[in-house]
């Protein structure tokens, strides 16, 4: 969490130099603090000596590729991660969600665009919830304080998206969300392409607090609809 009154500062790393220049000056515009990498070896070394607040991360790179960096990046914080990738690399992009990826853009894409998710990310990560608030549901348990999970007792891992979007969902047991529904809800903005970002999050938070994830009894499929929280 970081102080709204100070500038931000975001990590962008893409081995086209043009790139870099476009995303570093939109985003110097509206306020940010900026730093640059041109691989994945120079970024992880930067990240092992500052402290940015959010990545904004190319997975087409020299060396050490985007998604081993990711990996790096979220075996070690909790990091926003925001990644950028070529429209025919669906696979490499729901690789990346499933390592812990907030969100991603297509290129091209608009700089205002990823300006706005990065916007939407921070927001949402460095929201302060007024009063702690509890969610129990047989052997899972949500605390929105501290933003922990448990269930049975132990502690569930989670990035700061896939908290969110358990979180908006259990609070709304029973209601169905379509994935449209979700992504303005959660992400703070409407999916311009696809909402497979949903899907992904979703098949991960099962994975974590299902019994049996490929049975949902949690978190069930509406199929045509979206999705709903079922409590036990």
């Amino acid at each position: 969490m970081f102080n709204m009154d100070m500038s931000p500062t975001v990590l962008v790393v893409d081995d086209e130099p043009t790139i870099r220049e476009v995303v570093v000056s939109y985003l110097e515009r509206e306020g940010y603090e900026t730093l640059e990498a041109a691989d994945g070896q120079q970024a992880q070394q930067l990240l092992e000596r500052t402290t940015p607040h959010l990545v904004v991360l190319d997975l087409m790179l020299p060396g050490m590729d985007g998604l081993e960096l990711c990996r790096w990046i979220r075996a070690n914080s909790d990091l926003p991660v925001i990644m950028l990738t070529a429209r025919g690399e669906e696979a490499d992009r729901i690789v990346g969600l499933e390592l812990g990826a907030d969100d991603y853009v297509t290129k091209p894409f608009s700089p205002r665009e990823l300006v706005a998710r990065v916007r939407s990310v921070l927001r949402r990560t460095n929201a302060e919830t007024v009063t702690s608030e509890r969610l129990t549901f047989a052997e899972l348990e949500l605390d929105s304080g501290s933003r922990e999970v448990l269930r049975g007792g132990h502690e569930v891992k989670l990035t700061a998206k896939e908290f969110d979007l358990l979180w908006f969902i259990a609070s709304n047991p029973r209601q169905v969300f379509s994935r449209d529904q979700l992504m303005d809800r959660v992400w703070g903005y409407t999916a311009a392409l696809d909402t497979g970002t949903v899907t992904v999050h979703i098949r991960r938070l099962r994975e974590m607090i299902e019994t049996d994830p490929s049975k949902p009894v949690l978190l069930q499929t509406v199929w045509g609809v979206g999705y709903r929280f079922v409590p036990r």
